[in-house]
């Protein structure tokens, strides 16, 4: 400890941006610590004393003026404090020092200690702080682990965790195959900031429509509301706030381009764009694109939605194992009761 050691900790201020007394602060701390566990002492009268201008490292022991000594660990009598100051009266408290003479080494040692753990912490800071910001947005990762079905991403400063949960059924994930995730929690914990990110949910495909198309980027097209089946199919409702501007056209881009990108990235994945409407009754047609729709019946008030069919479409309106249907009905939030013409 000397003053190298604090020109040492104004340069980690200036670049850590960690305060030089904050740092001296809970040094102090550490060495009071250190003092009781390396001299087998559980006194709570010690206080250890950097000096801020040249480093030098101080022990002192509290001890209360009293007239009759009972506890010499913390009491010293008048006359003895006396002979220190001539000023201590009854009930004063007198730091006497007792810096053990090996206490230097001790000091230094403890000081790197307390300094590389704050490092440490404020650079996890900085990585929570920044990672946070990208909370509900998608990042881009390298997959660097594969521990039994748990992938570990690197993002960067840290690394993604991929649970199984929120993996795609069907997708494969090889080393070093680089991917676009979804960041859904970024948690603090004691081994710094832990970042949960997801392929599955629909919010991904929403930030990936917006990072494609610089109409929903800029506002003009909006996203109303995504159903997803990851690794399956998706719909996704969109709308202009501007009547010259195409929403389903501008999500599809020339020759397809924009949204086969999107496709691509998730793999592959079925993307039907359907046109958002106010009128429950257009968007639910919409929703139960290809199928025809012949008539229907919207309860408003609760919710619900009977639709007609032409007989040769029933299963075109209802899909795979019911997967039309039930995308359409978690897109526009109405319960949805198709049946053919013929019923």
């Amino acid at each position: 400890m000397n003053s190298e050691f604090l020109t040492a900790l104004n340069e980690i201020e200036k670049e850590k941006n960690i305060s030089k007394d904050i740092l001296l602060d809970a040094i102090d701390a550490a060495l009071v610590s250190a003092y009781k566990r390396n001299y087998n002492t559980n006194q709570n009268n010690v206080i250890v004393n950097i000096d801020r201008e040249n480093g030098s490292v101080k022990v002192f022991v509290s001890k209360e003026v009293v007239e009759t000594v009972e506890d010499a660990l913390c009491q010293i009598s008048l006359d003895d404090a006396k002979k220190i100051s001539g000023t201590y009266e009854i009930g004063d408290v007198v730091n006497i020092e007792d810096t053990p003479a090996a206490f230097g080494r001790i000091a230094a040692q403890t000081a790197k200690q307390v300094v590389l753990q704050r490092i440490k912490e404020a650079e996890r800071n900085l990585i929570f702080d920044e990672f946070s910001e990208k909370e509900h947005k998608v990042v881009i990762g390298t997959i660097q682990r594969i521990e039994k079905k748990n992938i570990y991403l690197d993002i960067g400063k840290t690394e993604a965790y991929l649970a199984p949960g929120e993996q795609v059924p069907g997708e494969v994930y090889d080393f070093h195959k680089r991917l676009k995730v979804y960041v859904t929690e970024v948690k603090r914990t004691t081994k710094g900031p832990v970042v949960n990110v997801s392929r599955t949910r629909p919010a991904l495909v929403a930030k990936l429509f917006a990072e494609e198309i610089p109409e929903i980027a800029d506002g003009v097209v909006e996203v109303k509301s995504v159903s997803r089946e990851a690794g399956s199919r998706t719909k996704i409702a969109v709308w202009s706030n501007d009547k010259n501007v195409d929403a389903i056209g501008a999500c599809i881009g020339a020759k397809g381009t924009r949204v086969q990108n999107v496709v691509d990235e998730l793999g592959g994945e079925k993307i039907d764009i359907v046109r958002y409407s106010e009128d429950p009754a257009e968007f639910i047609r919409a929703s139960l694109n290809p199928a025809e729709v012949v008539s229907l019946e919207v309860n408003v008030e609760e919710k619900e939605a009977h639709v007609i069919v032409p007989f040769h479409q029933l299963s075109l309106a209802i899909g795979k194992e019911g997967q039309n249907a039930r995308l359409a009905a978690r897109l526009t939030g109405y319960k949805i009761d198709i049946k053919s013409d013929a019923e």
